[in-house]
C-alpha cells in the first residue's frame, strides 16, 4: 500500500499521516503544491521524531506521480463518492489518494480514475478529518490484503 496526499494544506494533518505511515511501514507521497513547508514546526511536531522512519516522496505535480507509480492502481477517496471502503476490493500495492482538506480531490480526477472509495458516515457530519480518513482507509486496505498479519 501507499498513501498519496494531493496538495495537502494543513501541516498537522500531514504530520499525523506521516506518523501513521511510519507505524505501518507505508510509503507516503506528497503532490505539490503543499500548503506548508516541509520544515514547518507544526508538521514536525505532529510527526514527532518519526520522520526518519517515513518513506517519503515529494512530487512537483500529478503527472510526475503518475509516471512514478504507473504500474500501481490509484484508488481515490472522496466523501459521498465511490464504494464504501468495507465493500471495496483493495489489492496489495494499491495507492490510496486523498485530496486537500478544504476542497477534496478535483472532479477531473474522479472522471479519470474509476477506482473510488468512501468512508460511510452518518448524520450532520459531511466528512472526516484527513488524518482520520487516511487511518480508516489504510487499515481497511491492510486488513483486506493481509497486510496486518506482518505487523
Amino acid at each position: 500500500m501507499r498513501l498519496i496526499l494531493f496538495e495537502p494544506e494543513i501541516p498537522p494533518n500531514t504530520g499525523n499521516i506521516a506518523r501513521l505511515c511510519a507505524a505501518t511501514r507505508t510509503p507516503l507521497h506528497l503532490v505539490e503544491p503543499l500548503g506548508f513547508s516541509l520544515d514547518d514546526k507544526h508538521l514536525k511536531r505532529a510527526g514527532l521524531d518519526y520522520w526518519p522512519h517515513v518513506d517519503l516522496s515529494v512530487h512537483p505535480n500529478w503527472p510526475d506521480l503518475e509516471r512514478t507509480l504507473s504500474e500501481s492502481r490509484l484508488v481515490l477517496a472522496g466523501s459521498g463518492r465511490g464504494r464504501p471502503c468495507h465493500e471495496f476490493g483493495f489489492r496489495p500495492g494499491d495507492c490510496l489518494v486523498l485530496g486537500p482538506e478544504t476542497r477534496g480531490l478535483p472532479q477531473w480526477m474522479f472522471d479519470s480514475y474509476p477506482d473510488q472509495v468512501r468512508i460511510p458516515i452518518w448524520g450532520p457530519v459531511r466528512s472526516l478529518n484527513l488524518s482520520t480518513a487516511a487511518g480508516v482507509l489504510l487499515f481497511e486496505a491492510l486488513r483486506q490484503t493481509g497486510g496486518l498479519n506482518d505487523r
